[in-house]
């Protein structure tokens, strides 16, 4: 494994899980976690799931993709070298799903990739 690999905290930095309904939704992860799990406005309403940081969180969703055993979207970490990693990712027998895309000064950089499988993946560099 390359020695960069083991320079990072975390590989995955960040999940979406597709929701119909997201009141209905964060009411439902908010009772079995026993947390309150706040809406925030990023383009859209996303209730953010709470987390200390350093550390790994996500949201619930609605509206980006259709709720499906196979529909939670991860995205991993590929701070310091997203542009790298996209410009890998069509030898490597994938697609650029999205392009490097801003969040925000504070969130940093989101890309999308659907790997050699057929699944698509976030990537997400910080600032």
């Amino acid at each position: 494994m390359p020695e960069t690999a083991n320079a990072v905290r975390s590989v995955v930095t960040w999940f979406e899980i597709p929701v119909t309904d997201l009141e209905r939704a964060r009411r439902f992860y908010s009772t079995i976690f026993e947390t309150e799990i706040p809406v925030y406005d990023f383009g859209g309403p996303m209730a953010v799931f709470p987390c200390e940081q350093p550390g790994v969180s996500g949201c619930l969703v609605a509206g980006r993709s259709h709720p499906s055993p196979h529909g939670t979207l991860v995205y991993l970490n590929a701070a310091g070298r997203l542009d790298r990693t996209l410009e890998l990712v069509e030898a490597a027998g994938g697609k650029i799903d999205s392009p490097k895309t801003k969040v925000s000064d504070d969130i940093g950089e989101v890309a999308h990739i659907i790997d050699s499988e057929g699944n698509r993946v976030g990537l997400h560099a910080t600032p």
